[in-house]
């Protein structure tokens, strides 16, 4: 009966979840997200290159928390900071940060437009043209976004009129792009499916035709947000983007911050997980307005957030808690024949952190003997990171780096230091250690059926 209830449980509690992480709005978040994290990946790499290697004061070669090789080559570290070396690289240094301002700095206008596009595309599929939605929700966004703001310079406010508030272009806009991105392209589209257009002879270029049919409900769009601004600013002095940030954005980003949010997003993670449903496809939409935001402003210099998706990279999935973790103690403790050979050949995947040989071969997935090492481990080697860094041991994670390059390497990347490797080291340690005895006791079942089998 109990092991009827299980299944019945499982099946549901599948159902549900596969029906949550179906559904086409966080799907279409999620993509979005994806798309316009190819640009943060490349400027996380170029401030990584910049931080970690290049930096002639606090990097990791050259700095005085590193291997001081400055000093080593030149004798003291005055000397080093006044060589024309140090001064090269804090020049190829100042040019690698370009790459930051032409992707970090325009994050929601990244945003906005792909967004956009995916939500024509999966709304709209049979729309003549996806590239007008993208125009329309580009020109929304603008006409929405404050161009006449005040701001404090040296202690005394400066009024500035018809220059953009460019905060909005990046992080501070991600919920204006995504909001009025969204229901631009749903207004343009609806209105295009009236009779509210022009229409050309059939002999016109289609083209040509599908420009002229926009006009109308293209113009009703940007009117409506004009007008929006326009009774926003006299109402309440503040523009949409503005209004989203203080009732939207910031409290997400407290909700974000703090410890309960972040243990339900790791409980949760692996609990997916286990029942064969991928985290991301719930957590990407989630972790797209909270986290990564604050790893964009992690890697902007503009935050310096504990909590974030490099964080939660560089202490679980990347510390191989998640692939190599189980491998190890597989490899350590198991008797049965089948899981050392499964595990020597998720040896290397397991390596770069890629989980799925493991996870899905032993399987780990739907096996109850591994429930319980495979949804505390990730939590709790999550607050071992939480831990090092409140104590000062590592610094706030400012760095992106790839989630598939492997444990120690990754650790020292993560945090421009060797302390990185040797929390990973710890977090790799101990979870290797809580699957121990979990691999002798499934060796022990797995005997016993051998055993009932041959009675039998």
């Amino acid at each position: 009966m109990n092991e009827e209830r299980m299944s019945n449980f499982k099946e549901n509690f599948s159902n549900m979840i596969a029906s949550i992480s179906g559904n086409k709005l966080l799907l279409t978040l999620r993509d979005s997200f994806v798309l316009v994290s190819v640009t943060t990946m490349i400027a996380g790499f170029a401030i990584m290159l910049n931080s970690v290697f290049l930096d002639p004061f606090g990097g990791l070669i050259f700095g005085e928390n590193g291997l001081h090789l400055g000093r080593i080559m030149f004798g003291s570290q005055a000397a080093w900071e006044s060589s024309s070396l140090a001064n090269g690289l804090s020049t190829v240094g100042s040019v690698i940060n370009l790459v930051t301002q032409g992707s970090m700095s325009i994050f929601a206008l990244f945003l906005v437009i792909v967004f956009a596009y995916m939500v024509s595309n999966n709304y709209y599929p049979k729309a003549k043209e996806h590239m007008t939605s993208i125009l329309y929700a580009v020109s929304a966004f603008f006409i929405s976004i404050p161009w006449n703001w005040d701001y404090i310079s040296n202690g005394e406010p400066v009024s500035l009129s018809g220059v953009i508030n460019t905060s909005f272009l990046g992080t501070q806009g991600v919920f204006a792009a995504l909001i009025i991105g969204g229901l631009s392209v749903v207004m343009y589209n609806k209105l295009l499916g009236t009779k509210l257009k022009i229409k050309l002879p059939e002999g016109v270029p289609p083209w040509v035709a599908a420009t002229f049919e926009s006009l109308i409900p293209g113009t009703i769009t940007m009117l409506f947000f004009a007008v929006v601004t326009g009774v926003l600013h006299l109402t309440v002095g503040q523009t949409m983007p503005e209004l989203l940030l203080q009732m939207i954005q910031k409290p997400m980003e407290f909700i974000a911050g703090t410890s309960a949010f972040a243990f339900i997003s790791q409980f949760t993670w692996s609990l997916f997980m286990w029942f064969g449903i991928h985290p991301s496809s719930i957590w990407g939409a989630i972790f797209g307005v909270t986290w990564n935001v604050n790893d964009v402003q992690n890697m902007a210099g503009t935050g310096h957030h504990l909590y974030s998706t490099m964080f939660m990279n560089f202490s679980t999935i990347a510390a191989g808690t998640f692939a190599l973790a189980p491998v190890l103690a597989m490899m350590i403790a198991s008797k049965q024949e089948g899981e050392k050979e499964v595990s020597k050949m998720a040896l290397m995947p397991a390596i770069f952190n890629i989980s799925e040989p493991i996870t899905f071969g032993l399987p780990i997935i739907m096996n109850p003997v591994y429930l319980l090492p495979f949804v505390i481990t990730q939590p709790l080697c999550f607050y071992i990171g939480v831990f090092f860094t409140k104590i000062g041991f590592i610094d706030v994670i400012t760095n992106n780096v790839p989630w598939t390059v492997p444990p120690v390497i990754s650790g020292i990347l993560f945090t421009g230091s060797l302390n990185g490797a040797v929390v990973q080291l710890v977090n790799l340690a101990i979870a290797t250690a809580i699957y121990l005895p979990f691999v002798r006791l499934g060796g022990r079942i797995a005997a016993q059926k051998d055993e009932l089998g041959e009675l039998v």
